[in-house]
C-alpha cells in the first residue's frame, strides 16, 4: 500500500491522462499488463530544463510523462527505479 499523498498523485495524473496512457501501452504491447490504475504504486518526478518528467510505475509497467502528457511506456525493471537519468530508458518524441 502506498502513502495517501503518493496514491493521490498517481491517481490524479493517471486519471487525468488515462485515455492518452492507453496509446503508449498499446503501442508497446503492454496494455494487458498496465490497464488498471490501481496497479500503479510508485511515482518519481523531477524537473530538467524547465520540463517536468514523471515516471509512474506498477510492478510490470512504467509510463513516462512530460508535463501531464504520457510519452512512452516500458516494461518496468529495477534498474530504472534507481537510475540517475530514468528518462534514458524511454523513447522521447522530438
Amino acid at each position: 500500500m502506498t502513502a495517501p499523498t503518493v496514491e493521490a498523485a498517481i491517481h490524479e495524473l493517471m486519471d487525468l491522462a488515462w485515455n492518452l496512457v492507453y496509446d503508449p501501452l498499446e503501442e508497446r504491447g503492454l496494455l494487458c499488463d498496465g490497464l488498471s490504475v490501481e496497479d500503479y504504486t510508485g511515482i518519481h518526478s523531477w524537473v530538467e530544463d524547465l520540463t517536468r518528467y514523471t515516471v509512474v510505475h506498477s510492478q510490470d509497467v512504467a509510463v513516462l510523462f512530460m508535463g501531464t502528457r504520457p510519452v512512452d511506456a516500458i516494461v518496468c525493471h529495477h534498474d530504472l527505479l534507481g537510475a540517475d537519468d530514468p528518462k534514458s530508458y524511454f523513447t522521447i518524441p522530438e
